[in-house]
């Protein structure tokens, strides 16, 4: 019952719940959306020669086939434990959030920007923006409805009180908060789109719509690292936060077969799985009979307060103090 010099004193855990559909859910309305977008501004941009309408036909694109990538993300991810792999693959997920957000980066906003430079430096004749509008104002209908269903997902972690923002920070499911931090930069992109169009037309300066371009790669390279920052944190090991950590220690603190709580360590091995380690000090002189009972309780305890945990392991040396 040994993991090198600690030791696995809970039962075994219980198999992992099966995933809801709520972040399937997301994916697939991102991804109905995406498509139907990107078709309609490429076929836009085609006719009225708009760079930043060119943009966001890009844009879309990629957050397509990003969408594609959590899916695969989301498979990978549900694959049970196996030797190889002891705790799962629930962290591809979050490798292949980081790949998206490589892909917001060098796709996105690369290829927005060197455009958007490019236009620049060639401006095309104005023409006429009636499409355009068109295509942004439905485009803003289909990124709204996708918005909101990641918004609705976000909810379901926010805390009283807390914003949209701090429930992304505080959220462990890499495809919810993907989407909804692509869906927030698509609508702010849309937004300087429309006004680098009406600038332009209004003005009758060319340069305001390949500059409202650059301003959108500008836009999803700060989304790409906002979500790099969000996934890698989760990739390289993040934990529970100290909030959680504190209550769970009071949990521990409390059980009558604990003298001292040393440390307690975590780390999130899937959107709806965490690993917990604790170095405690039992009462000394305890039968086996007894750890094991202050093990089961200690447990059901900790799963009350937070089901992802569904590992725990102590130090060796806690047994050693209850049995010596």
């Amino acid at each position: 019952m040994s993991i090198d010099d600690s030791a696995k004193l809970a039962p075994a855990a219980p198999a992992a719940e099966e995933k809801t559909s709520g972040s399937l859910k997301v994916i697939y309305a991102a991804i109905v959306a995406n498509l139907g977008i990107a078709i309609s501004k490429f076929i836009v941009a085609a006719i009225t020669g708009s760079a930043a309408m060119l943009a966001e036909g890009i844009h879309s694109a990629v957050d397509t086939g990003n969408e594609v990538l959590l899916l695969v993300g989301e498979r990978n991810s549900a694959k049970p434990a196996d030797a190889k792999h002891p705790f799962g693959y629930g962290k591809e997920l979050y490798f292949w959030a980081l790949i998206v957000a490589l892909s917001i980066f060098s796709l996105g906003g690369g290829l927005s920007i060197y455009h958007g430079i490019e236009a620049i430096r060639h401006p095309a004749p104005l023409e006429d923006p009636t499409w355009n509008y068109v295509v942004l104002g439905v485009s803003a209908l289909f990124e709204g409805y996708s918005w909101n269903v990641s918004r609705k997902a976000l909810n379901k972690v926010k805390k009283p009180g807390a914003s949209l923002w701090q429930a992304v920070h505080a959220s462990k499911d890499a495809s919810v908060f993907t989407v909804f931090i692509e869906d927030t930069a698509a609508l702010i992109g849309l937004l300087i789109a429309a006004l680098g169009i009406f600038l332009g037309h209004y003005f009758g300066n060319p340069y305001f719509d390949p500059a409202a371009s650059v301003l959108i790669g500008l836009l999803l390279v700060g989304a790409a690292f906002t979500l790099a920052r969000e996934t890698g944190n989760l990739l390289v090991g993040e934990g529970i936060g100290p909030e959680a950590t504190r209550k769970v220690r009071e949990v521990f603190e409390k059980d009558e077969a604990i003298l001292s709580v040393s440390t307690l360590q975590s780390m999130q091995l899937g959107p709806d799985e965490v690993l917990l380690t604790a170095a405690v000090q039992f009462r000394r002189c305890m039968r086996i009979d007894e750890v094991e009972a202050a093990i089961e309780r200690l447990e059901k305890a900790v799963a009350a307060l937070y089901p992802s945990i569904r590992h725990i392991y102590f130090e060796s040396g806690a047994l050693r103090s209850a049995m010596g």
